[in-house]
Formats: C-alpha cells, structure tokens, sequence
C-alpha cells in the first residue's frame, strides 16, 4: 500500500528521472560542454556576442584595491576604493539618467582604463596619487551626479575589466565618433605600440553620434600653434592650410600649416577641444587670413563612443553587446567580486 495520494507509478517516474539526468550529465562531461554554462541564468550584460569571459588575470589586484585621488577643484588628496572611485568617474563622464547598459559599459571600460594607467604610473608624477579628477590629465570625476542608476551599473560589474592575451587591454573612450571611430594613431597620435583589437567601426547615424560642427580660427593663431607643435619650425609664408594626410576612418592624421605638417590631433588638443572638436573633418578652408573648419563627432573617437553607447543601449544592447561594437576579440575578465 502506498500512502493516500502517492501512486505507484511515482517511484518509477522518478527512477527514470534520475537516470535520464545521469545519462544527460555524462553526455555533457565527455563532450565538454559545461552544465554551469547550459543551466546557469546569465548575469546582467552578458550576451552571445559579448566578449569572452574568464577568470582573475596576474598583476592586477584580485580584490578591490584603494586609489589615492588628486581632486583638481580643491588641490586635496584622499583615498578611497576604486569601486567609488569609477561611481564618480561613469556620473560624469556620462548622463546618469541614460540606459543602464550604457552606464555599465562604460564602468568596464572606465575601470580597465584607471588600472592600466595606475600601472603605468597614474597621475604620481603630476600629484603623487594613483589618478586625478581632471578630465585632461585623467577622467572626468563628480561625486555629486552619482545615483542609483549609476551604483547600479558599478554593482552589476563589479571587478569586471576587459583583457586582451591575458593582459589588461589598452581601452579609450570619447563623447561622438561623428559616426565612424578612429584608430589611436588616427585619433591619438598613439605611435608606442599597435592595437590590433580598436579599429574603425560603423557607429550610429543619430544626430547626437554625428555632432556636426564648425570652428573658425585666425591663420595667426594656427600657425602660431603649428610652430610650437612642429618643434620651430617657421610656418610662414602661411600661403596654405590643408589636409596632408588622412587616415582609415577618414579623420586627418596631418595637417599642412604653410611650411610646417604638424600632428591633427595634437593641434586639435593646441586650438582647444572645445573649438577644433575632432579630426573628423569634412572641410577645411584658408581665406583672407582665417582658417574655416567643419567635421563631425567631438573627442578623439577612439574606442567606446558615449553617445553610440547609448542608442545601442536605447535598443536594447546589453553592456557586453555595446563593447563588442567597438572593441575586438576582448576577455571580459572578473578580477574581484
């Protein structure tokens, strides 16, 4: 007799239940499949198409180190976790009100970039500190914009970096690539090393991506930044202003100043990022004594585009979705928890 209830087709069923498991578990283990990878919920931001994940990489922190911050406002110095660190960094750099996967994408990346340039040193040299909250010297920072949607994307990837080999990747991020990304000599004038996994991608066609723009500027005031960046070499007579040379992406990588051929995106940083917003441009003009420029985007436009990470996000892109756009065959590595 079987309690009330219980049939005696149950012990049966359940027989058949466990051995049907048992055969699926030995399938899986020969065949190398993983059954934490078939039954295991993705956490958010993970994604076919994301980047690669692994474990904890050498010579990086295991768990969550301090940073000494420089606070360019007030000439302070204090140290805090880095995890606090990055909330401040992703409430400037970015609108805290956009999607939260544009958010957590930029805290991945945010995070990469601030241990790589520790290791290379930091903000020491400058302030004695491991970053600074100047944005020229290191990334923007603003404690006073963090909120939940920004604690939310540091919690979701917490430790989270990306690696390229085993190593932390060399990543960048900019505000709109003007709708095509530059690669770091283009953007850059990066010469140290080649970065096979940041090339020129497509980005989004949305007005705020594009960001045209235009500038204009005396023929005095270029050629004077053109004969300090040339290393004196005399510029004059200015009787041209043109592109010399362009890159993958379209973006100048040179610029004819009269005499002088001087680095495009080192001029840009010379004139004024406000001014000459990218080396994206479309035309360039000397007339009368003014130089006329019109381009597209604003910032270098390498790596993480800001304004294409969040029409990504908008369309419902998870943060690894949005990182793959721009960066290629990267690790995304789980260095603490």
């Amino acid at each position: 007799m079987f309690p009330r209830g219980m049939s005696s087709a149950r012990p049966l069923r359940s027989a058949l239940l466990v051995g049907l498991f048992l055969v699926i578990l030995v399938v899986t283990v020969t065949s190398g499949c993983s059954l934490f990878r078939i039954f295991h919920k993705p956490s958010p931001g993970s994604d076919s198409s994301a980047p690669n994940r692994s474990g904890p990489i050498s010579g990086v922190p295991t768990r969550e180190p301090a940073v000494s911050a420089y606070f360019v406002d007030t000439g302070e110095k204090r140290t805090m976790p880095i995890e606090d660190y990055l909330a401040g960094v992703v409430a400037a750099e970015m609108e805290p009100s956009w999607p939260l996967e544009a958010l957590a994408a930029q805290a991945i990346v945010a995070r990469t970039y601030t241990l790589d340039r520790m290791a290379e040193g930091g903000a020491r040299k400058a302030h004695g500190t491991d970053v600074s909250t100047s944005f020229e010297e290191f990334q923007a920072y603003d404690a006073r914009k963090i909120n939940d949607n920004v604690r939310r994307a540091i919690q979701i990837t917490r430790g989270q970096v990306l690696t390229y080999h085993g190593k932390l990747a060399e990543v960048w991020f900019h505000d709109a690539s003007g709708g095509i990304t530059a690669t770091p000599l283009e953007g850059l004038n990066y010469k140290e090393k080649e970065v096979p996994y940041i090339k020129p991608v497509m980005d989004a066609k949305a007005p705020e991506v594009l960001k045209p723009w235009k500038a204009t500027i005396s023929g005095s005031e270029l050629a004077t930044a053109a004969f300090a960046l040339s290393g004196g070499k005399n510029p004059w007579p200015l009787d041209r202003v043109e592109i010399a040379a362009r890159g993958p992406s379209g973006r100048a990588i040179s610029i004819r100043v009269g005499q002088a051929v001087v680095s495009a995106a080192e001029l840009r940083l010379a004139l004024g990022s406000e001014r000459m917003r990218s080396t994206l441009l479309d035309s360039l003009t000397y007339s009368g004594g003014t130089v006329v420029m019109q381009g597209r985007g604003w910032g270098h436009g390498v790596g993480l585009s800001q304004q294409g990470a969040k029409v990504l996000a908008g369309q419902g892109k998870k943060a690894g979705q949005i990182i793959a756009v721009y960066f290629k065959d990267l690790t995304l590595t789980q260095q603490w928890r």
